[in-house]
């Protein structure tokens, strides 16, 4: 058990049998009345983002979750199969939990996977990978200055949007929180 003055980013809470994940939080004192916590939480399993405002000092139950370094394997065609790098354990996630990651994720790959009482919760993916082009149209001369787009194919299947000047064959720095966007081109 926290109180509410207790709430940190990335907390996860148990609120009525649900597990929900602070995503944002505010005290607000208010010139007259009660102190409040304005949050932002988001539900673990569906993704659901919901405003929730509670009295300051209120109990609320957290959940435990552990949080460890798993190293991406394969995709066996129903599953994700990710390896414990402590004890070599292998886990396999459904991909319904690894979502939009799937397409960042290249083989041998180290990601976070969160647990709470043996059931994978989310996957906390690096906040950039490089991955190469595999398929993009090409330039054309004169096209670079400006800010205009074009779609690619990276290596692991996933399309994304990247400037007119990216190259078939490129290796590209690609962010991979709120399903991907390109950051710039690796040099060497």
């Amino acid at each position: 058990m926290a109180t509410t003055n207790d709430l940190k980013n990335g907390m996860v809470l148990n609120l009525e049998g649900q597990l929900w994940q602070v995503v944002e939080f505010q005290h607000v004192k208010p010139g007259k009345g009660p102190a409040f916590v304005r949050t932002k939480l988001k539900h673990v399993e569906t993704g659901k983002n919901v405003d929730k405002t509670f009295n300051a000092g209120t109990k609320v139950e957290t959940a435990t979750v552990d949080r460890r370094s798993f190293q991406y394997l394969y995709n066996d065609g129903n599953n994700f199969v990710f390896m414990d790098v402590q004890d070599y354990d292998q886990l396999e996630v459904d991909p319904a939990i690894v979502g939009t990651a799937a397409g960042f994720l290249l083989e041998n790959q180290e990601v976070i996977l969160a647990t709470n009482e043996g059931r994978v919760l989310f996957i906390e993916m690096p906040a950039s990978v490089e991955l190469l082009v595999s398929y993009t149209e090409p330039g054309v001369v004169g096209d670079s200055a400006t800010g205009r787009t074009k779609p690619a194919t990276l290596e692991t299947g996933a399309e994304i949007q990247v400037p007119l000047f990216i190259e078939q064959g490129e290796k590209i720095k690609v962010d991979t929180r709120e399903g991907g966007s390109y950051l710039s081109r690796v040099k060497g």
